[in-house]
C-alpha cells in the first residue's frame, strides 16, 4: 500500500474542494493514484446528488452578466440559506455565468454540455454537490443580444435583470443601468401591452369585473369598468409605460427617448428567487 503524505492530501483537497478526510480515504482506495482519486470523489458526489435527488432546492442565487452587445442570467437553486450564502457557491455561480456568457450558451442543456475547467458544467455540478452535500441545480438561463445589453445584480443576488437597447454609447450604457433596475424593482410582464400574454389579459378583465360587480356597479358597466381597470394595469405592468422610477411623472418610454430621439428597449429578462 502507497504511503500517503499530508501534502498528496491537501493537493486533492485543493483540486476538488473536498474535504481532508474524504481526501485520504480516497487517496488511499486508489493506492496513492491522484487521478483515480479524483474520480473516486466525483462518483461520491454522484451518490450524494442521487441520494439528494428528490430534496426541494429552494434558496439559491441569481446573477447576470453582460460583456456590450451579449448578456446572460442565471439562476442556481440550492437547499438552504447557508448555501446561498457562501462565498464559493456564490463564485461557483459567477463562473458559470461567465462560461455561459463566453459561449453564447443560451439554455441550461447547451450550459451543461460546456468545459468547466477539464470537465463538462454537467460533471462539475455533480461535484459540487458532493463537496456541499446538498441539492444543486441550474434552474434558468436565458440570454439576450442587442446593441448594447446591460445587466443588473440586487444586492444578495436574489434578484437580477438583462435589458437589451437598440443603440451604443456611454449615454445607453447608463440609461440601461437604470432600466435594468427599474426591471428588478418593478417587475414588469412584458415590455408592451400588446406582449402581454391573453391568459393574464383574461384574468385581469375578470378580475376588474368581480372587483366592480362587489361594489354594485350595474352588470352592464362591468365591461367598460374591466377595461378601464386592464388599461391601468397595462400602464402599471408594461416596462415602456411604466411610470420611472427616478421620476415618477414620465414614463420609461418617454425617459429613453430623451437620453436619445429613438432609443428604446428591444428585450428585456428578469429572474427572482421567489
Amino acid at each position: 500500500m502507497a504511503k500517503i503524505t499530508a501534502s498528496e492530501v491537501n493537493k486533492l483537497r485543493k483540486h476538488t474542494g473536498a474535504g481532508m478526510m474524504d481526501c485520504k480515504k480516497a487517496l488511499v482506495e486508489s493506492d496513492g493514484d491522484f487521478d483515480a482519486a479524483v474520480e473516486i470523489l466525483r462518483k461520491k458526489g454522484q451518490k450524494v446528488a442521487a441520494k439528494r435527488g428528490e430534496n426541494e432546492a429552494a434558496e439559491g442565487i441569481v446573477i447576470s452578466k453582460s460583456n456590450g452587445g451579449s448578456g446572460v442570467i442565471i439562476k442556481v437553486n440550492c437547499e438552504t440559506d447557508f448555501v446561498a450564502k457562501n462565498d464559493d457557491f456564490v463564485k461557483f455561480v459567477d463562473q458559470l455565468a461567465s462560461i455561459a456568457l463566453e459561449n453564447g450558451a443560451d439554455s441550461v442543456e447547451k450550459l451543461k454540455e460546456l468545459k468547466f475547467d477539464d470537465i463538462s458544467v454537467e460533471e462539475k455540478l455533480t461535484e459540487q454537490i458532493g463537496k456541499i452535500g446538498e441539492k444543486i441545480e441550474i434552474s434558468k438561463l436565458g440570454s439576450i443580444n442587442a446593441e448594447t445589453v446591460v445587466a443588473y445584480n440586487h444586492p444578495g443576488n436574489q434578484v437580477g435583470s438583462l435589458v437589451g437597447l437598440n443603440k451604443e454609447g456611454d449615454k445607453v450604457e447608463e440609461a440601461g443601468k437604470d432600466v435594468a433596475m427599474q426591471v428588478a424593482a418593478m417587475n414588469p410582464v412584458a415590455l408592451v401591452k400588446d406582449e402581454v400574454p391573453q391568459d393574464v389579459i383574461d384574468k385581469e378583465i375578470e378580475i376588474g369585473k368581480d372587483t366592480a360587480r362587489q361594489e354594485g356597479k350595474p352588470e352592464e358597466m362591468l365591461e367598460k369598468i374591466s377595461m378601464g381597470k386592464l388599461n391601468k394595469f397595462f400602464k402599471e405592468n408594461t416596462l415602456l409605460a411604466q411610470a420611472f422610477i427616478k421620476d415618477n411623472k414620465t414614463s420609461v418610454e418617454k425617459y429613453l427617448d430623451g437620453v436619445e430621439s429613438g432609443l428604446t428597449v428591444k428585450e428585456f429578462l428578469r429572474y427572482s428567487l421567489s
